[in-house]
């Protein structure tokens, strides 16, 4: 694999995790720069694992991995999502915005968000392709995607509110969505 297809392939993964970085950096109370990097350094590391486990199991279980993916991605995006647009809907619009972060709610839309890097890396097993420097790519990129992700959400939520978080979970449930459809409709 070639460096311009290695940095078009990591900023195609790391394009999920921005979109959600959105969301949830409207969702959160003035999110300073360090912790918006925190918050990209978790999901750089989960998007850099990703590949690196579907590279595994493509080695291993092929069929297997990718009979179940895609569902696995829609369900908990689309879960997250929901509850970001539930949040977003319900919420006083003069009432403040989350000022704790629950690192599990991120963490698990980071494995929401990082799905479809384990199915790609199923096909770079199949492929050969040298999956510590694509693993190493996806995440560099993926932590500085969700990093602006987060600063610009925390200015689009302060001038958007509930409607950015809304929006950013309505994103999160159409990522899930599509990989679904890419996965099941399109792949007939």
């Amino acid at each position: 694999m070639d460096l311009l297809s290695l940095a078009i392939l990591a900023l195609s993964m790391s394009a999920d995790a921005f979109a959600a970085a959105l969301g949830k950096g409207s969702a959160l109370c003035r999110p300073r720069f360090t912790e918006a990097l925190r918050i990209g350094l978790l999901f750089g590391t989960v998007e850099a694992t990703a590949p690196v486990i579907g590279w595994a199991a493509g080695v291993t279980a092929h069929a297997y991995v990718t009979a179940l993916d895609h569902w696995a991605a829609f369900l908990v995006l689309g879960f997250i999502g929901g509850k970001m647009v539930w949040e977003g809907a319900k919420r006083p619009e003069e009432e403040s915005r989350q000022a704790g972060r629950s690192w599990a709610v991120l963490f698990m839309t980071a494995v929401g968000t990082s799905i479809d890097s384990m199915a790609v890396g199923v096909t770079l097993a199949f492929i050969d392709a040298n999956i510590v420097a694509a693993a190493m790519a996806i995440g560099l990129a993926t932590t500085a995607m969700a990093t602006i992700g987060i600063m610009i959400g925390r200015v689009a939520g302060a001038k958007f509110g509930r409607a950015a978080e809304a929006l950013g979970g309505l994103c999160l449930m159409l990522i899930g969505t599509k990989i679904l459809i890419e996965h099941t409709v399109l792949a007939r």
